[in-house]
C-alpha cells in the first residue's frame, strides 16, 4: 500500500524525525492559505508547492515548484493541480493530480539519500545511504554502486547506533557544517527513528530522497516515501483513512474486496489463472508467442463459482482487452466451479472477444462439458501452448 508524502511525513513526526513544516491542500485556495502560513510561521517567502502522487520523479515531470510569496505559490499550485503528471514511475498517460504539499523553503547545502528496504537475499532489512541525493538511486546503482552503503539490521538487536553512526562517518555528515559533532549527532538519531519506524508501522520500503544538510547543519527530511505492507493491514486499521483511492486501479480495489489478486497491465489478452505460479508462467508463454498480457488475475485455490464470474466481468470490463485465456489447473479449484462462472459471466455481459479455455485437473471432464454445452463460442485448448497459440492468433486475426 502506497501512501502520499505528506502522510508519510506526518508519520515521521510522530517518530521525532525533522521535516519542513508542510500543510496538504486539495484546492488552489487551500494551497494559498496554505503558503501564507507558512510565510508568516518561517518569515521567509520561499515555500514548495509540491504534487502529491504515488509515484517518484515528481519534480522531473513538472510537479515540484519552488515559489517566492504566497501569489506565487497560488499561481503554481494552478498549475500543478489537475494535471497529468508524467514520471518515469507512473503509465506513459501520467496520473492525475489531485492533492498538494505545500511546504516551507530550506537552506539546502547537501543532499543525500537513505532508505531502508527488506532484503528477501539476506532476509533481514537493510539500511542503505549514499552521498548521492536527489537522484535515481537504480542509476547511481548501474553507474557508480561503489557509492551506495549498506548496513544489514539484525532482527532481534534492530538497527544499532554504531551502523547508523558508521553510515554517518561514511558520508562524511559533519564536513563543513558549523558543528560537525551536533549534525553527526543529529543524523544518528534521526535515522535510528526511521529504523524503528520501519518494524513499527510494518513498512516494506522507507527512502528518504533526499535528506538535506542545512546550512546551520541541522538535519531534515525532505521527502517521504513509504511502502505500507498489505499483509499486515489486520494491525493497522488507520491504514484506511491513509488509503487514496484516486491513486489506485478501480479494478483492482474492486478485486480486493471480492478476495481476488488482481493487476492490471498494458496488454490485450486477459488472463484467469489459480495460483500465482501458473499466472506467472501462463503470462511468459502469451508474451513466447508474441501476445501481451492485459492482467494477472489469480482466482485462488478455494474460489467459488460467484467469485469466478465477478472474476470474469473484471476482465471483460476492461476496453483494451481483444481476446481471453482462461487456464486453470483443478487441485482444490475444481474445473467445472470454473466452467460454471465463465459461461454465467459471459451469458450476462455477452461474449464479443476470442476466448481460449484450457482446463486440465479435479473435475476435467465435467468443466468441459459445461463448456461444450453452453453455445457459447469457446475454443478449448490441449495445454499451456496450445492455449496460448490460439488466443494470439485469434487476437491478431
Amino acid at each position: 500500500m502506497n501512501i502520499h508524502e505528506y502522510q508519510g511525513k506526518q508519520i515521521f513526526a510522530r517518530y521525532g524525525i525533522p521535516i519542513s513544516q508542510g500543510i496538504p491542500a486539495f484546492t488552489v485556495d487551500e494551497a494559498a492559505k496554505a503558503a501564507e502560513k507558512i510565510i508568516a510561521d518561517t518569515k521567509s517567502e520561499i515555500v514548495v508547492v509540491k504534487a502529491q502522487i504515488h509515484a517518484g520523479g515528481r519534480g522531473k515531470g513538472g510537479g515540484v515548484k519552488v515559489a517566492k510569496g504566497a501569489a506565487a505559490a497560488k499561481e503554481q499550485a494552478q498549475n500543478i493541480l489537475g494535471m497529468q503528471l508524467i514520471t518515469p514511475q507512473t503509465r506513459p498517460t501520467g496520473q492525475k493530480v489531485n492533492r498538494l504539499y505545500i511546504e516551507q523553503g530550506q537552506d539546502i547545502k547537501r543532499e543525500l539519500y537513505v532508505a531502508l528496504v527488506v532484503d528477501r537475499e539476506t532476509r533481514r532489512v537493510a539500511l542503505m545511504a549514499s552521498t548521492e541525493g536527489g537522484m535515481d538511486i537504480e542509476e547511481v546503482a548501474a553507474h557508480t554502486p561503489e557509492k551506495i552503503l549498506t548496513q544489514f539490521i539484525d532482527p532481534l538487536l534492530g538497527l544499532a547506533p554504531f551502523q547508523a553512526r558508521k553510515v554517518a562517518y561514511a558520508l562524511k555528515v559533519g564536513e563543513g557544517t558549523p558543528d560537525p559533532k551536533a549534525t553527526v549527532n543529529e543524523f544518528v538519531k534521526l535515522v535510528l527513528a526511521l529504523g524503528e519506524l520501519f518494524i513499527k508501522e510494518d513498512c516494506s520500503l522507507l527512502e528518504v530522497n533526499p535528506l538535506v544538510i542545512t546550512g546551520a547543519g541541522r538535519v531534515v527530511a525532505l521527502d517521504a516515501k513509504l511502502n505500507l505492507d498489505e499483509n499486515a493491514e489486520a494491525r493497522h486499521p488507520e491504514w484506511e483513512a491513509l488509503r487514496d483511492v484516486d491513486e489506485e486501479d478501480p479494478v483492482e480495489l474492486e478485486a480486493k474486496k471480492t478476495g481476488l489478486s488482481y493487476v492490471s497491465l498494458d496488454g490485450n489478452i486477459g488472463c484467469l489463472v489459480n495460483g500465482a505460479g501458473l499466472a506467472m508462467s501462463t503470462m511468459d508463454i502469451i508474451k513466447h508467442y508474441g501476445g501481451e498480457p492485459a492482467n494477472f488475475l489469480d482466482v485462488g485455490g478455494g474460489a467459488n463459482k460467484e467469485q469466478v464470474t465477478k472474476a470474469f466481468k473484471m476482465i471483460l470490463s476492461s476496453p483494451k482487452v481483444k481476446g481471453i485465456f482462461v487456464n486453470i489447473f483443478g487441485g482444490i479449484m475444481k474445473c467445472d466451479v470454473i466452467a460454471d462462472g465463465v459461461v454465467a459471466a459471459t451469458k450476462e455481459l455477452g461474449l464479443t472477444v476470442p476466448l481460449v479455455v484450457r482446463l486440465e485437473g479435479t473435475n476435467v471432464e465435467q468443466g468441459k462439458e459445461i463448456l461444450k454445452n453452453s453455445g457459447l463460442a469457446i475454443q478449448t485448448a490441449d495445454d499451456m501452448g496450445d492455449g496460448a497459440r490460439k488466443i494470439v492468433a485469434a487476437v491478431k486475426g
